[in-house]
C-alpha cells in the first residue's frame, strides 16, 4: 500500500519556524527519492526541495535555498522539511511526494515527475 501523511503545518509569524514531517508507508518510502512541494493560492503546486535515497545529497529551490533543509530517517520511514525563518510568501499548503520518475537534477523539482503524493498540511506565515 502506498501512504504518504504530512502533519505538522500550523500558523507561524514571519521570522518563525516550522517543522513539517511526512511519515510513509515502506513501499511510498523504501529506495526512492523524495521531496517536498508546496501550492500557494492561486500558482500552480511547486517543488520545494528533494533529497536522494541515502538522505546524502538534497537539491532546494532559489526561493526556499538556506532556509528551509529536508532530511529522512530511513528507520522510519520518515521525510522531514525543517522551515526557518518563514515569510508570508512561504504560506501554502505543502505535500511530500515520491517515487522520482525523471532525469537529470534539474527536473527535481518538477511535479510531474512523482508517483505519490500526500494530502498536504497547510503553513500559514503572518506579517
Amino acid at each position: 500500500q502506498v501512504q504518504l501523511a504530512e502533519s505538522g503545518g500550523g500558523s507561524v509569524q514571519a521570522g518563525g519556524s516550522l517543522r513539517l514531517t511526512c511519515v510513509a508507508s515502506e513501499r511510498a518510502y523504501k529506495g526512492l527519492v523524495m521531496a517536498w512541494f508546496r501550492q500557494r493560492a492561486g500558482k500552480e503546486r511547486e517543488g520545494v526541495g528533494a533529497i536522494s535515497v541515502d538522505g546524502e545529497s538534497t537539491y532546494y529551490h532559489d526561493s526556499v535555498e538556506g532556509r528551509f533543509t529536508i532530511s529522512r530517517d530511513n528507520a522510519k520511514n520518515t521525510l522531514i522539511l525543517q522551515m526557518n525563518d518563514l515569510k508570508p510568501e512561504d504560506t501554502g499548503d505543502y505535500y511530500c511526494a515520491s517515487d522520482y520518475e525523471g532525469g537529470p537534477v534539474r527536473d527535481l523539482l518538477i511535479r510531474t515527475n512523482y508517483k505519490n503524493w500526500g494530502q498536504g498540511t497547510q503553513v500559514t506565515v503572518s506579517s
